[in-house]
């Protein structure tokens, strides 16, 4: 252990280096303006799985990290749809969250902004409609304000579709 340690220190700490992400730093700029003009510097999202392979939520997650570190444009993620701006909702609704889909949707304050993330929430992608378990893409269940296409999208689809639904 003391061996691994000597040479890590000795060695230092071996990363790749930055990418420049020009696109992601404007679209992010473009973001943060938006949200101080409409929402006065904070957007809440209440994020909804319904029935998704979480193929979605690792690029959410990846949007929270600190390389593209989403919230210093202003988006926040909240657990209660009473405090969130935007609906986000992942995958196809399953019979199980149509019902839990609705119900968060009907806790939302008015203006509702919903935003589908994804492929399946858009069409139900690969899991298909005709599907014992699904009962609909997203749209079927609730309004929809806009669509971010992918399977899954990117960190920085994301950000667009953000954008669009603020801007629609």
């Amino acid at each position: 252990m003391l061996r691994i340690l000597h040479q890590i220190f000795k060695v230092g700490t071996i990363t790749e280096p930055l990418a420049a992400s020009n696109q992601f730093e404007l679209l992010g700029s473009q973001l943060n303006a938006a949200i101080k003009q409409q929402f006065q510097g904070s957007l809440a999202i209440r994020l909804v799985d319904a029935g998704s392979c979480n193929g979605c939520e690792l690029e959410i997650h990846a949007a929270n990290n600190a390389y593209y570190d989403i919230e210093r444009f202003g988006v926040h993620f909240t657990a209660s749809p009473r405090f969130a701006d935007m609906l986000l909702v992942t995958g196809p609704v399953s019979i199980n969250m149509k019902t839990a889909l609705e119900m968060t949707y009907d806790a939302m304050p008015a203006p509702k902004l919903v935003l589908g993330m994804g492929d399946c929430a858009a069409n139900c992608g690969v899991f298909g409609k005709d599907n014992y378990a699904i009962a609909g893409n997203v749209s079927d269940i609730i309004p929809v304000d806009s669509i971010v296409h992918g399977c899954p999208p990117t960190p920085t689809d994301l950000i667009q579709g953000i954008l669009a639904t603020l801007q629609s």
